[in-house]
């Protein structure tokens, strides 16, 4: 168990590494198009588009990514402790 809860943390934290990444890209001027860029959309979009549909829009300024990488944190300890009162 031990074994598997490291590889999922390890997953999540992963998952933050390209969050962060694709923000940063979204400040800069970039090829959209590039293969990788692609990629990196293709992997975080999806989740990110959850959050941005939420009214967190103030100045001009999204402040989705911060309530996306919250409930990232949370996602790993809350199925820990489902996991941990099954077992």
């Amino acid at each position: 168990m031990n074994t598997f809860a490291q590889s999922i943390a390890y997953l999540f934290q992963l998952y933050e590494v390209l969050l962060i990444i694709q923000i940063i890209l979204s400040w800069i001027p970039h090829n959209y198009y590039h293969p990788l860029a692609r990629l990196l959309t293709s992997i975080t979009e999806p989740y990110l588009r959850l959050f941005r549909q939420l009214p967190l829009q103030y100045g001009g300024i999204d402040f989705s990514p911060l309530l996306a990488f919250f409930v990232l944190g949370k996602i790993p300890d809350v199925m820990f402790r489902i996991i941990r009162f099954f077992l």
